[in-house]
Formats: C-alpha cells, structure tokens, sequence
C-alpha cells in the first residue's frame, strides 16, 4: 500500500494514496455560516466547489504552526480538501509494518511504524462521512 504522509502539529498521518487527487498549497476559502466546527469553508479548485475540513480541529490536535497545504481527496465521487500544515512523503509500506487498533474509533485503521516513528493511519473513507 502506498500512503502520503503529512504533519499536523507534532503529530504524523497518512492516508491511502489511492484517495488523493491532489495537494495544493493554501487558497482562498470562503466561510459558511452554521457549517460543523470543523467545517473551514468552501474552496474553487479549477472551478469545481469542494468543501474545506480543518483536520487540526476535526482530529482535536494541538498546533501552533500555520496550515500550508490543502490534500484533496476523492471519496464516493465526491472531492474535499483536508487542511494539514505540511506534506512530507510518499511512502510503500508492507502489511507488517501496519499494526490495527482495536479500538471505537473509526477515523483510524491502525499506526504505521516505521525505525524511527510512527505515523497514525486515517481511515479516509470513514473521515469524509
């Protein structure tokens, strides 16, 4: 599988590659009164309208740092874009390297660990519901 993996705070995540469409450097967003806390706003990516979801507030991570990027993911022909602060890599990773949480929440699919850290799976699917 292979995963693109960014920084929220101190904190690591990814997601499966095969949901994201795209990573765009921060646009201009436009606010929606009475969206969910999460909800950042609207966005125009090349004409189409996608909706912006704050991930730092989504997921209740602390962070100081300034959102840099916007991925835009693809989830039941539907493009929303996840704030995050920044995008490190693109990584293969093998199923052994994949430890599942067995666990009530269902935004992650388990931790990745790799020598020197680990990284939080999201669950893309159950994250743009």
């Amino acid at each position: 599988m292979q995963v693109v993996i960014f920084n929220i705070g101190k904190e690591r995540f990814a997601l499966e590659t095969r949901l994201v469409h795209g990573i765009e450097k921060m646009m201009n967003i436009t606010y929606v009164p009475k969206a969910p806390y999460y909800i950042r706003g609207l966005a125009n990516l090349r004409g189409n309208i996608i909706s912006v979801i704050d991930l730092k507030k989504y997921l209740n991570v602390d962070s100081e740092k300034v959102q840099e990027n916007i991925i835009i993911v693809e989830v039941q022909e539907e493009k929303v874009g996840l704030m995050v602060d920044s995008v490190q890599e693109v990584v293969d990773i093998t199923d052994d390297m994949l430890e599942k949480i067995n666990n009530e929440n269902t935004l992650t699919r388990g931790v990745i660990n790799f020598k020197d850290y680990i990284v939080t799976l999201l669950d893309g699917e159950n994250l743009i519901k």
